[in-house]
């Protein structure tokens, strides 16, 4: 038995014609936080990518992909809203809260959503674009309409629609995909199941509640942490791919292959928890440090790449 709006209660959604919403509301229908993810991966794979973009093009294609990241995220939370106003996490966002109306938040999605697809094709190439489109369709319906309510995989197909953002820009630079911004690709997607499921262990009432078959509840705990740590020991080393392949230097093996081990390390933590630890401390802390691994590998390589087109130092 799932809860309702009663059962839980929540500031009741705006009433169509009545808006109390404020610039910032509409700023988080955009899920910014997930937004400055899409930047971070997709500003990587502009500047990884071979041959050169004039920086204001480059500039406006990132923000393109960025609106495209908000858009669909704004229809993420149009569609979700029922569900978010029982969960614990989300039943502050603008519409559950009831400050913006889910018409208003339809429109504002949709409309980022094509300026973004229109924008990006007019920038740099319609090839790009179609993948934008693809990636926005991506989350938006096949994940947010279908997976995410439907199946406990739901978070390792979905994830495809987040490790997209690289590829992207890599096809806004060259109109064209390679081995290189595949890797990239591939590092988010492995990344994504241990993050989102280390989560998971420790929101397991949320997600019961809003009847979403997150991995915990439906196939149980120790099949979770199981899980996390098969997706862990593959994760590693793919991490270190940019520098095996030649497009990251060396202190980059290095950096990634110790914060490799050290994912592995906390993910087998995870792993020997005991069944029903109310504290949930392991999975805690692999889900924060998690956030790290990613940034940090990224960050490293838009370095890394920055010098190279700013300076023509090749590190690789």
């Amino acid at each position: 038995m799932t809860l309702s709006a009663i059962d839980f209660p929540v500031a009741s959604e705006a009433r169509p014609g009545i808006s109390l919403a404020e610039p910032g509301d509409y700023f988080a229908l955009l899920k910014p936080r997930v937004m400055s993810l899409v930047v971070l991966t997709a500003a990587t794979g502009l500047l990884a990518a071979p041959g050169e973009m004039n920086p204001f093009l480059a500039f406006v294609s990132l923000l393109a992909i960025a609106l495209g990241a908000g858009g669909s995220g704004a229809l993420n939370m149009w569609y979700d809203r029922d569900i978010d106003r029982i969960m614990t996490r989300t039943a502050k966002r603008p519409i559950p809260a009831g400050r913006v109306s889910p018409e208003n938040a339809l429109a504002f999605g949709l409309v980022l959503s094509g300026f973004s697809v229109m924008l990006l094709g007019l920038v740099a190439n319609w090839f790009a674009a179609g993948f934008l489109a693809f990636t926005i369709a991506f989350y938006a319906v096949f994940y947010t309409m279908w997976l995410k309510r439907s199946t406990a995989q739901n978070i390792v197909i979905g994830g495809a629609a987040g490790s997209f953002p690289p590829m992207v820009a890599w096809a806004a630079v060259t109109a064209g995909v390679s081995w290189e911004g595949f890797v990239l690709f591939l590092i988010i997607f492995l990344w994504t199941p241990p993050h989102f499921w280390a989560l998971a262990l420790f929101k397991m009432k949320d997600y019961g509640a809003a009847g979403i078959p997150m991995l915990p509840n439906v196939a149980g705990e120790r099949s979770t942490r199981r899980h996390i740590f098969a997706y862990s020991l593959i994760l590693a080393p793919v991490g270190v791919l940019p520098y095996v392949l030649g497009f990251a230097s060396p202190a980059y093996g290095i950096a990634s292959a110790l914060l490799g081990l050290n994912f592995l390390r906390l993910a087998f933590n995870v792993l020997r928890m005991d069944d029903g630890d109310a504290t949930m401390g392991p999975a805690k802390k692999l889900f924060a440090f998690s956030i790290v691994y990613l940034f940090a590998l990224f960050a490293w390589l838009l370095v890394e790449g920055a010098l190279a087109q700013v300076w023509g130092f090749h590190v690789a």
